[in-house]
């Protein structure tokens, strides 16, 4: 069962989105404050398992408590819930679990308390099989929509934007392909080209030619640098023979 904390400073607000989480059986506490100030009080003294909360509000902002958040060894999962799509952006850097959008639609809200409630269990934001539950935040037409990590097969450098490929299609973020690098490195992926992160779980076939490389990612054939090819070879091998050490 799951103890939240709803964080608004409008009350009616407030007000309906305690209404709509008392209707979900997985949610055991309710805690509401109109302030971020409020919230940290909360947090010092309560064990909570999330925080649904707003973005625009007086003095110290949902974005400034969240930063604040992440800075905990082990933070309540946040999510935000706002009236404005232009700061899914911010979202996805902070790892939250989830972006409504006002009004919220009790689906919506269900599947986030979902994710929270699947966060919780696993202890841990990283689970075992090296790609973990994360949605990242895509927007479109003013549309904000959610997409896996774990689905993501590859991505694509274009300027200071990303192009993330899945099997259904592609979606661009505003996030240079070095931050993904550095954030999703744990989460299984790496580097084989200026331009090019791929999914080591995602890769179904590996062809050196030449001294040349090139992997396949679902149906995609990418090509991998001279620079990155041993490297990725050396990974390859050690997840194809754990604890064997050096190949020579």
């Amino acid at each position: 069962m799951l103890r939240v904390l709803v964080v608004d400073d409008e009350l009616p607000a407030r007000e309906e989105l305690d209404y709509l989480l008392r209707r979900d059986g997985r949610i055991e506490t309710i805690l509401t404050v109109g302030s971020s100030t409020d919230a940290l009080r909360i947090i010092e003294r309560e064990t909570l398992d999330a925080i649904f909360l707003d973005i625009r509000m007086p003095g110290l902002t949902g974005l400034d408590l969240a930063k604040v958040l992440a800075r905990f060894s082990d933070p309540p999962a946040v999510v935000f819930v706002t009236a404005y799509d232009e700061h899914a952006v911010d979202a996805f850097e902070l790892d939250v679990v989830d972006y409504l959008l006002k009004p919220v639609r009790p689906e919506r809200l269900a599947e986030a308390v979902r994710r929270v409630a699947e966060r919780t269990a696993s202890g841990s934001k990283t689970p075992r099989d090296g790609i973990d539950t994360e949605t990242i935040a895509i927007e479109l037409g003013g549309v904000t929509r959610f997409v896996s990590r774990r689905d993501v097969l590859y991505v694509e450098a274009q300027g200071d934007y990303a192009r993330l490929h899945t099997a259904e299609g592609s979606h661009l973020v505003r996030v240079p392909l070095t931050t993904l690098e550095s954030q999703w490195q744990d989460a299984g992926f790496v580097r084989i080209h200026r331009r090019l992160l791929v999914a080591l779980p995602h890769i179904s076939e590996v062809r050196f030619d030449s001294g040349r490389c090139v992997v396949r990612v679902g149906d995609a054939e990418l090509q991998v640098s001279r620079r990155h090819t041993a490297e990725l070879r050396d990974i390859l091998v050690r997840r194809a023979r754990p604890g064997r050490g050096d190949v020579r």
